[in-house]
């Protein structure tokens, strides 16, 4: 019998990178999992992967940054899949988007997923809750490329995505205290640089691959695969007595 035999999930941002992994993992452990992404096509790519290895899987357009779409979103797993025991709001961007996206996607989004999927797995008897932040979310990050000058305006893309990965952090620890009475797990995964579509312009930088790798301990950077193993982990009850976590899933570069 596998450890999410029975259990259903939403996983958002499930179109690509951590979150197809993700979505793939839970199906491979048993779950059946409701695919959501601002990229449709995406998510329905994810879940057809799914359901070619035998899954059960469904597919929706979301809008994390949305409150309404969140809800929603919610409300169709249990209409579609029959129920919810998990979710996991892995759906974000890159800091090169904006102060207000990049807060909006990243910290708002992450915000309605635990405001309302805490209060829906309270009611239907407990469930656990993985957010995706980012070892921005507990140190900050160093700089690939220096500035020229002072004189060069300073871009708010590095800022913005350290505070809404601090505030994931924040986020985190107070929502797992508020409903641990309940029987809602909430807990973190702060993955370090992972090779996905969404690192990609910053890996094609020359020399920005080999020193990323540098910043590692283990010399080298993550993979999907490893986060979505650490989510599975999270969510099943080998995790039961594990809440309010922020779990470094970095390869030492939270060590030094």
């Amino acid at each position: 019998m596998a450890r999410l035999d029975g259990k259903v999930a939403l996983v958002t941002g499930a179109g690509s990178g951590i979150g197809r992994a993700m979505a793939e993992r839970l199906s491979s452990e048993g779950a059946a999992v409701m695919c959501a992404d601002i990229n449709e096509e995406g998510a329905q790519h994810t879940a057809a992967l799914v359901s070619e290895h035998g899954g059960r899987a469904a597919a929706m357009q979301l809008d994390v940054s949305a409150e309404e779409q969140v809800k929603a979103a919610l409300q169709r797993t249990v209409d579609e899949l029959g129920g919810i025991d998990a979710v996991l709001n892995n759906a974000g961007i890159g800091g090169a988007n904006g102060w207000d996206t990049t807060i909006a996607v990243n910290l708002s989004g992450v915000y309605w997923g635990l405001l309302h999927g805490a209060q829906l797995l309270a009611e239907r008897g407990g469930g656990s809750i993985v957010n995706t932040a980012s070892i921005a979310g507990l140190v900050g990050l160093v700089a690939t490329q220096q500035r020229p000058s002072l004189a060069e305006p300073l871009t708010p893309g590095a800022g913005a995505y350290v505070a809404a990965k601090h505030g994931v952090v924040g986020l985190t620890r107070q929502f797992a205290i508020t409903y641990a009475r309940y029987g809602v797990r909430v807990n973190a995964i702060s993955p370090g640089y992972i090779e996905t579509p969404m690192t990609a312009g910053i890996r094609d930088v020359e020399g920005a691959q080999a020193f990323l790798e540098s910043l590692h301990p283990l010399g080298r950077l993550g993979k999907p695969e490893e986060i979505a193993a650490a989510a599975a982990f999270l969510v099943s009850d080998d995790a039961s007595f594990i809440t309010g976590i922020a779990l470094p899933v970095d390869g030492g570069y939270t060590a030094r």
